[in-house]
């Protein structure tokens, strides 16, 4: 294949702008949350729909996406998602109820499944050898750079313009992206792709994830298994009060996938078409870098659900200086962008996805050991700074490492599945670590209250239910209890101790993803690549 040409470099920044406009869109929200909350009455629960729809959407289409961009063209889909997203956005910009907002993040999540695979099929498609290397941190180094330059944003446009804003800015954005696809980014597709359509697959995959997910998810409000509230359904009433519908759906949810496996097995024995080939992670780079990709992803997002709500409801940080908090994590992430194609020199792409995941693990355990309820923005920074570090090194080379030994005939369903991995792993990261946030959050402020005796039973349920629907940002509401001093004390330091143990399971899931890459392969078709190139 051809050296990369001018024009080629020239497509980058318009890929590197798609890629950045979905990811920070997947983390713009987090610190507008509290204030969304409050002006159109969103509860907890609904909130983590609206991070947790547009990942799960996400995931849920990747892979038949990126199958169909293969055989349509890359640059079609990717024009035909932008202006998809960009559309869904001004939904968003607009959307007077919780339920409209939820449905606009749903439709971004279908315009971001189409951009994501496309992009990054492109970059496999343009680029080669070491050029591809450069190309994949660059992609990579987007991703973890501007998932946390979206705090940031969106705290300054909750904060002195409207959160409406967060969603508004898309516009001109995507109008960019636009032009530059139609006069910079060349045309690649693979016409020998499988030009059937898996609808099984397509139907079950989404079906069991969404299944699971909800369950992670609605848990906290319908309970595990004592029926804390009954569920309701276009007028249908869960039968029975002994026990809740979560176990049932989360039953039927992996039950499903495990059927979805079976039916795309047999596909493939049956050389039909398949919407994953499930002997690509007989690969081993691709296997157990998908692994990695997914408990990595798994870590990083939950804590960026969780974290703004510490800041802005026990510290008391506006949106804005919640976004400056995160600005140490997006530094950390860039610089990580600029210091590994020197560390390339003398360290693999596989040791140095471990060294990012190291750091990323080591800045969550001692973001979780120092969290308290009179930390500091300049006290949680420097933690926040090793941890963006990590993410720009662990993003990037992860990308490269997957997609490394796959062939290039299954690129793009191998990129719609590395895609997926990750958006699937920020999906159940906010449900796991959200629902565990608002049980820990629960439970320590009603015990706190509980034994305070100064409070009535019906007052302590009453705040404990506050707390639990706001996910803390409801603490200055406590001001207009009798003596209400002790009783922010409490909800603060329940609000503290969740967010501590979050902080920590993060960094336990991404040691289990650092564990994952132990098995990946020494050497790499890249590398082996890189040294014939260079005459070694």
């Amino acid at each position: 294949m051809p050296a990369p040409t001018r024009s080629h470099w020239l497509a980058l920044p318009f890929i590197s702008m798609g890629v950045a406009l979905i990811i920070v869109d997947a983390t713009i929200v987090n610190v507008a949350i509290p204030t969304i909350i409050r002006d159109i009455h969103l509860s907890v629960t609904g909130a983590e729909w609206l991070n947790s729809i547009y990942s799960l959407v996400f995931a849920a289409l990747l892979i038949s996406v990126g199958r169909a961009g293969d055989r349509w063209g890359r640059k079609r889909m990717f024009l035909a998602g932008t202006i998809t997203f960009v559309l869904a956005s001004l939904l968003a910009a607009i959307a007077p109820n919780g339920g409209l907002l939820i449905l606009a993040r749903s439709i971004q999540g279908v315009g971001g499944a189409m951009i994501l695979p496309s992009t990054l099929s492109t970059v496999n498609a343009l680029f080669t050898g070491k050029s591809r290397a450069i190309a994949f941190a660059v992609w990579g180094s987007t991703i973890g750079g501007f998932a946390a330059v979206g705090p940031l944003l969106g705290g300054w446009l909750t904060t002195d313009v409207s959160w409406r804003w967060a969603f508004l800015v898309n516009v001109p954005i995507g109008i960019l992206i636009i032009v530059g696809i139609l006069f910079f980014i060349e045309e690649t597709s693979d016409p020998s792709s499988n030009p059937g359509f898996d609808f099984q697959g397509n139907i079950l995959s989404v079906l069991g994830l969404g299944g699971v997910v909800f369950a992670l998810i609605e848990s906290a409000q319908y309970g595990w298994w004592t029926q804390e509230r009954t569920f309701t359904v276009l007028g249908w009433h869960w039968p029975t009060s002994w026990v809740s519908i979560i176990p049932f759906i989360f039953t039927a949810g992996l039950l499903i996938l495990l059927l979805f496996v079976a039916v795309e097995l047999q596909h493939r024995r049956k050389h039909r078409t398949v919407l994953i080939d499930f002997a690509l992670f007989r690969i081993r780079s691709f296997g157990f870098g998908n692994v990695a990709a997914f408990a990595v992803s798994l870590g990083e997002f939950g804590l960026l659900f969780v974290l703004p709500l510490f800041l802005q409801g026990v510290l008391g940080y506006s949106a804005l200086g919640t976004g400056f908090v995160f600005l140490a994590l997006a530094i950390g992430a860039f610089i990580a962008g600029g210091l590994t194609p020197g560390l390339a020199r003398s360290l693999s792409p596989r040791n140095i996805a471990r060294l990012g995941m190291l750091l990323e693990a080591a800045g969550l355990g001692l973001l979780g050991l120092m969290i308290t309820a009179s930390s500091t923005g300049w006290g949680l920074a420097p933690w926040l700074f090793i941890y963006g570090l990590g993410v720009g090194m662990a993003s990037a080379q992860l990308t490269g490492v997957i997609l490394t030994d796959v062939p290039p005939a299954d690129s793009g369903q191998a990129s719609g599945i590395q895609s997926t991995s990750r958006q699937v792993g920020s999906a159940f990261g906010v449900a796991i670590l959200g629902t565990i946030f608002l049980t820990i959050l629960a439970n320590r402020t009603s015990s706190a209250l509980t034994m305070l005796h100064t409070l009535p039973p019906a007052a302590v349920k009453g705040i404990v239910a506050l707390m639990k629907a706001t996910g803390g940002a409801g603490i200055p509401a406590l001001h207009s209890y009798p003596g209400s001093t002790p009783i922010i004390a409490a909800a603060s330091q329940a609000v503290t101790h969740a967010a501590k143990i979050d902080a920590l399971l993060a960094g336990a899931f991404i040691l289990i993803g650092l564990a994952a890459t132990f098995a990946l392969p020494r050497a790499t078709h890249s590398q082996q690549e890189h040294r014939t190139e260079n005459g070694e």
